[in-house]
């Protein structure tokens, strides 16, 4: 009995390492593509450009208000 926890066990920790280097790599495919000013010309931004970095920090501060127990996760 005490194995079968353990190889369970086993899979957890795998399936974790895995979602965790999935995430991993979609933030560091945001972060190069902040210092790219998310593929807009910072000498054409228009309100387009803006719309879409609302978008886009609005799904981030889900996530962060999630990890971090905040804003409508706060207790």
């Amino acid at each position: 009995m005490m194995r079968r926890r353990a190889w369970d066990n086993r899979k957890a920790i795998d399936a974790f390492i895995a979602k965790k280097a999935e995430i991993d790599t979609m933030l560091t495919r945001i972060a190069k593509l902040s210092e790219d000013h998310f593929g807009a010309d910072p000498d054409k931004v228009n309100w387009g450009d803006v719309g879409t970095l609302e978008d886009h920090a609005r799904n981030l501060r889900r996530i962060t208000d999630a990890a971090f127990k905040e804003g409508e996760h706060a207790e």
